[in-house]
């Protein structure tokens, strides 16, 4: 089964720059993992500094895989004094049963 995710943060004013390329150079590393099916990166239009991003993995196992990467430690410690949160806030979806 698929583990589908959206994770939330909210950059701190003067730090868009910043974060906006840590993220873009996690997801590039994120996408290259043979278990991620999708890594989106969005901000919201109305509020720039908040960011969206929506995961699919393969199965748990891959998930799992991803959690455990060697650049996922680095890029949370770099993010999380650039975000108003005290680190991205993951919501675990499920899809709708027909």
């Amino acid at each position: 089964m698929k583990k589908t995710l959206l994770a939330e943060f909210t950059a701190r004013e003067g730090a868009e720059d910043e974060v906006s390329r840590l993220i873009r150079e996690y997801a590039l590393k994120v996408r290259e993992e043979e278990g991620n099916l999708v890594f989106d990166v969005y901000t919201k239009e109305s509020a720039p500094r908040a960011y969206w991003i929506f995961e699919v993995y393969r199965d748990e196992d891959a998930f799992q895989a991803h959690l455990n990467a060697p650049y996922g430690g680095p890029f949370n410690a770099a993010l999380t004094p650039l975000i108003e949160e005290d680190a991205s806030v993951l919501t675990f979806l499920a899809p709708l049963q027909q």
